[in-house]
Parts: structure tokens; sequence; C-alpha cells
């Protein structure tokens, strides 16, 4: 009989996607000529905060701001532990106005902001596991910005090489169940981070390459639910196997922009 799992509430930052759009391509998912319905994208996205609030976490809203189609993914916003925030410095050019945004936003909350030196795209690359941070590399977040992380929360940062484009950032490609598992996608990783994954958590989930093209690792944990989308149909199962009940929430329209449950959700853990 599968393990009973353990909710845990969470507090989340998130951004009304109001000014949603595709008007150009910093990942392969994104393709301004083809057509996006941002009434579409708003009404998923209410769904899923919909959801959170119904399974007993607390909610709250940054405004969106015109001109920053992108700010709807707020996880890339920064990485928050313990009540300190390590901010954002965006690799594409057009995502860095977002930073000066979400910084006042932890500010006017009463946080100081770390402004990092390196290129890094907060819980996109950086997840935390309760124990350590998990930091990707390869095609956004810096290796040198790893270091910053390490040397700002005192926490052990182990450094993942990802090598599929279409996994740009490693809340594409894995996501923590709870403090003792993960769920990841072995292929997207190089073969020495895939040895290390290994190491650390003989017993993860592993995804498909299907799961992961339909956005089945940009998965959210309370420990017991996981909000997923409903594509990764053979992920829910093997969730569900392992004592964890999935709560399919569609997302299709974000990912056109090449983001999903995980991108539109930053935690702020205190």
């Amino acid at each position: 009989m599968a393990e009973t799992r353990v909710r845990r509430p969470r507090r989340f930052l998130v951004c009304e996607p109001r000014h949603f759009e595709v008007r150009y391509a910093i990942n392969p998912w994104m393709r301004p000529d083809a057509p996006v319905d941002a009434e579409l994208a708003r009404t998923q996205w209410r769904t899923l905060i919909s959801a959170y609030r119904d399974h007993g976490h607390t909610v709250e809203e940054i405004d969106p701001v015109p001109g920053l189609p992108d700010m709807v993914f707020a996880a890339n916003s920064a990485i928050v532990v313990g009540g300190r925030v390590f901010g954002s410095l965006f690799h594409a050019q057009e995502r860095r106005p977002e930073s000066e945004h979400y910084d006042a936003w932890f500010k006017t909350a009463g946080y100081d902001v770390y402004r990092p030196l390196s290129v890094t795209e907060g819980e996109g690359d950086l997840v935390w596991t309760g124990r350590y941070v998990l930091a990707g590399t390869g095609f956004r977040t810096s290796r040198e910005a790893h270091r910053e992380v390490q040397e700002f929360f005192g926490h052990p940062v182990i450094a993942l090489t990802l090598v599929d484009p279409y996994f740009y950032h490693l809340d594409t490609a894995l996501f923590v169940l709870d403090d003792d598992n993960i769920v990841y996608y072995p292929e997207a990783f190089s073969a020495g981070s895939q040895e290390v994954l290994r190491r650390l958590y003989p017993d993860a989930v592993l995804a498909t390459r299907d799961d992961a093209l339909a956005f089945g690792l940009n998965s959210v944990s309370d420990g017991r639910h996981v909000f997923i989308a409903p594509q990764a149909e053979a992920l829910a199962a093997r969730l569900d196997d392992h004592g964890y009940t999935p709560v399919p929430v569609d997302l299709s329209e974000l990912h056109k922009a090449g983001g999903g449950i995980k991108c539109c959700t930053q935690e702020i853990r205190s």
C-alpha cells in the first residue's frame, strides 16, 4: 500500500497574464507568428490560482506591467529561502525590466533583495530541496551565479548541466516532491549530472521525454498534492502509484511561451 503523504501549506507569489503574448522568441517553444488567446491564458491561470487556494495555500499577487508579457512567469523572478530573497538577472534583455517590479514587491513586503552580479533566473534554475539548492546551468543561469547563491544563503549548491534546449530551465526537467524525493527527466541532463542525481535520489520518480514535453516536470508539489499538466498522464499515474495525489491544471496556452505551472509560481519560504 502506498505511503500516506503529508501536505504542507505554502505561500505563493503570482502574476496575472493580463498582458500575455508571444512577441519574441527566447526559447524553442516561442513562435511569435503563432496565435495566442490571451483571454484563455487568463482563464487557465485563474484555475491554477483557485486550485492552490482550494488546497489550503496562500496566494499573493503582483500587478502585471504592460509591455512585459513574460511577467506571468513569477518563478523566474527570485528564489526565497528562510525569508531571504535572491533576485534575478535575466539572460534575455527583453525580460530584464521584470526584476525591478518584483524587487519592489518584495521590498514593500518587508524583504531585502540581493541583486546578483551574474546571469541567474530565480526558481527557473534554482530549486530548493529543503537541504541544499539544485542549480541548473547550460542555457540561462551561469555557473558564477551558483557561487553567488551559495555565498548568499550559506547552503550547499549542487550544479547540474542541462543539455536539451527544450528544457532550458531546471524547472522544466525536475521538481521536488517533498523533503526526501524528486521527479526528473534524466536525458535533459549531462551524463555527469545524471550520475549526481542518481546518487542523491536513488528512489526518484523518473519521467519520460513525453512527460517532459507535456510540461509534466514544470509541476508544484505541496508534499501530497502535485499540481500537474493534464497532458502528462503517464507521469500523473506514476505519482499516484507513489502515494501522491495529482491535481491536473491545464495551462496549455501559456505553454506557447515555454512556461507552465511552476513557471507561474514563486514560493515564498519564510
